[in-house]
C-alpha cells in the first residue's frame, strides 16, 4: 500500500479476538522482543525505544515478559532475529528502524500468531503494523531557535539517509528557521548511515568550515554536538538530550517517548484487540518532547519556543503550512494549504533555502 502516516485509534475492547489472545489465555506473562539497529548506549534512537521499553516492564509488571536484542544490522539478519524471537515464544515484536520494514513482514506472513510492528513502518497487514513521530513538529521548533541564534546564517544539518522521514525533518527545521529570519539557510551533507560516529563527526566539521554557526542533525550518535562543543558552535540533539556533551553550546534537543505506546499496544494483544496500523505521534501526544534549554540560552528564545510548541499542541500551528516552494521555486504547498500527513511518506524534495542534494 501506499507509505500513509495516519494516525489510528487502538481497536476497543469489543472486537473479535485475534489469533495470539489464545496463546495468552493461561495467564502466562507475554513475550515481547525489541530489535535494535545500533547499541543502546546513553543516548540516540536505540536508547530512546529503550526507554520506552523500561516504561512498558514498568507500567505492566509481571504480566510482560521482555527480550532485547542491540546491534542487528538491516536486512537478513533482521529476519533471522525475528524468526528466532518468534519460536522463542513473543507474541509482540517491535522493530526499532525503517530498514526492519520488509525482512520483518516476511515473518510476520508466516507467523499470524504474533504481532509485529516497525519503526517509520508505512506498510500494514493483520499482524504489522508501524509507528513513528511526528518529527516536523519538534524539528520547526529547534529550526526557531537556530533561525534567532545563528549569525551567518548558515544552519549545519548531519542527515543519515535520504529518506521521507529525514527530508521532512530537515525541510520543517529550515521552515522554523526561516519564521524568524528569512535569511536563514540550512546545509546538509548525507552521511548515509543511520549510527556512524566518525563519519557525522567528520560532516560536522566541514560544515563548520564552510560556515556554519549553528548544527543540528538526524543522526544517532553524539558525535555532531561534541564537534560543535569543540569548535565553540551552537548545537542542538537529535533523539535524546545530549546536553552532557556539549555543556557550554547545547540549545535543546528533540526527544521521542514511547512508554505509553509499547504500553496500550501491548495491552491490546493481551485483549486480543490489536490490530494493523500505522502510528503518528507528535507533540500532543507526548511523543515529541523537547529537551530542557541549556544553560546559556537566552530566556526570549527559550520562551517563543515553547510558546509555539503550546500552539503546535493545540493545533493552532501546524508546520507545512503554505506557501512552501522546493529548491526549484516550484511550489509544494500553495497558499492557504497544508501538506497531508498522509502525503509525508512521498516527500522526496528539499525546501527553498536546504542547501544540498538528497544523498550528497
Amino acid at each position: 500500500m501506499e507509505r500513509r502516516t495516519v494516525l489510528k485509534a487502538m481497536l476497543a475492547a469489543n472486537v473479535v479476538a485475534l489469533p495470539w489472545s489464545a496463546a495468552l489465555a493461561a495467564g502466562d506473562p507475554l513475550k515481547v522482543g525489541f530489535i535494535y539497529l545500533g547499541p543502546v548506549g546513553d543516548s540516540g534512537f536505540a536508547y530512546q525505544q529503550d526507554l520506552g521499553r523500561k516504561s512498558l516492564e514498568h507500567n505492566m509488571g509481571q504480566q510482560v515478559s521482555v527480550r532485547v536484542v542491540p546491534n542487528i544490522d538491516e536486512g537478513p539478519d533482521a529476519e533471522r532475529v525475528a524468526r528466532e524471537l518468534t519460536r522463542d515464544g513473543c507474541k509482540l515484536i517491535f522493530a526499532a528502524s525503517f530498514g526492519y520494514m520488509n525482512p520483518v513482514m516476511k515473518v510476520a506472513r508466516q507467523n499470524p500468531g504474533t504481532f509485529y510492528t516497525v519503526a517509520s513502518g508505512y506498510r500494514t497487514m493483520k499482524n504489522f503494523g508501524g509507528y513513528n513521530a511526528k518529527w516536523q513538529e519538534g524539528s520547526y521548533l529547534a529550526g526557531i531557535a537556530a533561525g534567532k541564534m545563528t549569525k551567518s546564517n548558515v544552519i549545519g544539518y548531519v542527515a543519515p539517509h535520504p529518506v521521507p522521514d529525514v527530508m521532512w525533518a530537515v525541510n520543517a527545521f529550515l521552515l522554523g528557521a526561516r519564521s524568524v529570519n528569512p535569511k536563514a539557510q540550512v546545509q546538509v551533507i548525507f552521511v548515509n548511515s543511520w549510527y556512524d560516529p566518525g563519519k557525522e563527526r567528520e560532516a560536522a566539521l566541514t560544515l563548520m568550515n564552510l560556515g556554519a554557526d549553528f548544527m543540528t542533525h538526524f543522526t544517532d550518535t553524539p558525535s555532531v554536538v561534541q564537534a560543535a562543543e569543540e569548535k565553540g558552535v551552537w548545537a542542538i540533539s537529535f533523539h535524546s538530550d545530549m546536553s552532557k556533551y556539549a555543556p557550554t553550546k547545547y540549545v535543546t534537543g528533540i526527544t521521542h517517548n514511547w512508554g505509553d505506546y509499547f504500553t496500550q499496544v501491548a495491552k491490546n494483544v493481551m485483549a486480543g484487540t490489536q490490530e494493523g496500523n500505522l502510528y503518528f505521534g507528535g507533540i500532543k501526544e507526548g511523543v515529541v518532547k523537547m529537551a530542557p534549554f541549556g544553560p546559556n540560552v537566552p530566556a526570549e528564545i527559550s520562551a517563543l519556543v515553547k510558546a509555539k510548541e503550546q500552539e503546535i499542541a493545540s493545533g493552532k500551528l501546524n508546520v507545512f503550512a503554505g506557501p512552501i516552494k522546493d529548491q526549484a521555486g516550484t511550489v509544494r504547498v500553495a497558499d492557504g494549504s497544508v501538506y497531508p500527513d498522509a502525503e509525508l511518506g512521498k516527500m522526496n524534495w528539499f525546501a527553498q533555502g536546504v542547501i544540498g542534494a538528497a544523498g550528497k
